[in-house]
């Protein structure tokens, strides 16, 4: 089979017709088109993609179709209903998954993006689809999308032409992505390659971009005029996977740094070797919120209401019945005491509040992992500390050698402070600087 992946949405009626035409004729194999419907017109390719023989295409269940995403399959289904290549076998089906999605996308519509309607620009820029909303967002945690983004997609342009014209799928957009962005808020253009008035930054451009570099597919960025000032590197000419052994061995000690924590992260895993840092921070999480995909996905994004309950499959035969009560004031530390009934019985938790500033530290706790840490059982102070006491030792050192003293003193007589077995003082010797014996 051969695969036509219109990342961006490029692929024209008429373009797709062609294509696919010429393949059917000259090849005989399969053709599966893909497409996006970021300029709002990628239905009809598919179509005419159809009509030009194509054995399968792309379609997204109508409430999740549209805009970066693939055209809305149901339309689709339904367009091609009378014709001599009909798709009568899954428009019941269609039906089934479309009620059930538009009820999943109110969930996460706390994650829309705010594209509501085609974009012809796309055939300026020719951002994938996967890209174009990542891109946008990108751009306005940075405060330039509001005003700004259509220089970011005119830089997009430039930048994707320094490198060659490549073919943009991650990681290979997300370096194209990357360097537009910087362009626009450092100031630099194509022509210069610099800052105005400032120092030439094409070369940098060039090693950032190779740097980036995970395999065979960004060898034309490194064949590209902006990428020759590279310091000789060379881009990767195997199979990556071919690698994985030695990347997991390389990150095995960045592993052991939370091991009590990342215990789930094994360093055998394909996971925790192409993405380390994430990996690592998702063991974290689930080492220290435990299995949080018992929750439901609307109390998992938004939390529960006072008096609403929830009941959780923790697995078979065990089922938990939560019910939250109230939340109290803010507290010094910044936190919330959460009052819930769980099977019945009242609890309360303390919950720090991200939204709210502290107003004195909070209290340490153990480092997961870390042997020197002790944790009490129960909140309190230090009062005393049964067994030795203390005993003052001193070096000498040379004249004029006045180094700090674990006391904070200064004197050419080094002290240092060590557990005598005679002594049964409390460490307040040490704070009357008195030898015991």
């Amino acid at each position: 089979m051969i695969g036509i992946k219109d990342m961006a949405g490029l692929c024209q009626p008429r373009a797709a017709h062609a294509l696919v035409k010429a393949l059917k004729e000259e090849i005989g194999l399969p053709v599966h088109f893909h497409t996006h419907d970021t300029s709002g017109i990628a239905a009809a390719s598919v179509l005419a993609a159809v009509d030009a023989g194509a054995d399968a295409v792309d379609g997204a269940i109508d409430a999740l179709s549209g805009l970066t995403s693939q055209p809305n399959l149901g339309s689709i289904v339904e367009a091609l209903r009378f014709g001599p290549a009909t798709a009568a076998s899954i428009r019941k089906k269609c039906a089934a998954f479309r009620s059930y999605w538009e009820q999943v996308r109110h969930i996460y519509a706390a994650f829309e993006s705010d594209i509501r309607a085609g974009a012809s620009e796309v055939y300026v820029h020719g951002m994938p689809g996967g890209q174009y909303t990542n891109l946008r967002e990108q751009a306005r945690s940075l405060g330039i999308e509001e005003h700004r983004w259509p220089e970011v997609a005119r830089a997009y342009a430039q930048v994707n032409e320094m490198f060659g014209d490549i073919i943009k799928v991650t990681p290979t957009s997300k370096v194209v992505g990357d360097l537009a962005l910087m362009m626009v808020t450092a100031g630099l253009t194509r022509r210069s390659g610099t800052r105005p008035g400032g120092r030439n930054c094409v070369s940098g451009i060039g090693r950032a971009a190779v740097s980036r570099r995970p395999g065979p597919a960004v060898r034309r960025i490194s064949a590209s005029p902006a990428a020759q000032d590279s310091e000789g590197a060379k881009p990767l000419e195997v199979r990556p996977g071919r690698s994985l052994e030695r990347r997991i061995s390389s990150v095995s000690a960045l592993r052991q740094r939370g091991a009590a924590a990342v215990k789930s992260a094994t360093p055998s895993s394909p996971r925790i070797s192409c993405i380390p840092r994430c990996s690592l921070d998702y063991a974290a999480d689930r080492f220290r919120f435990g299995n949080v995909s018992t929750l439901p996905s609307a109390v998992f994004f938004y939390g529960l209401e006072p008096g609403e309950e929830i009941s959780l499959d923790l697995e078979r035969g065990k089922t938990l019945i939560v019910r939250f009560v109230a939340v109290s004031e803010i507290h010094d530390d910044g936190a919330r005491t959460v009052f819930f009934e769980l099977n019945g019985l009242p609890r309360s938790v303390r919950v720090p509040d991200r939204s709210q500033v502290a107003g004195k530290p909070a209290q340490r706790k153990i480092e997961p992992g870390n042997a020197a840490h002790v944790g009490a059982p129960m909140p309190g102070s230090v009062v005393t500390v049964a067994g030795p006491g203390w005993t003052e030792s001193r070096t000498r050192r040379p004249a004029g050698d006045a180094r700090s003293n674990e006391d904070g003193g200064r004197s050419a007589r080094g002290s240092r402070w060590r557990w005598s077995p005679k002594c049964s003082h409390t460490p307040a010797c040490r704070s009357t600087r008195r030898t015991c014996s």
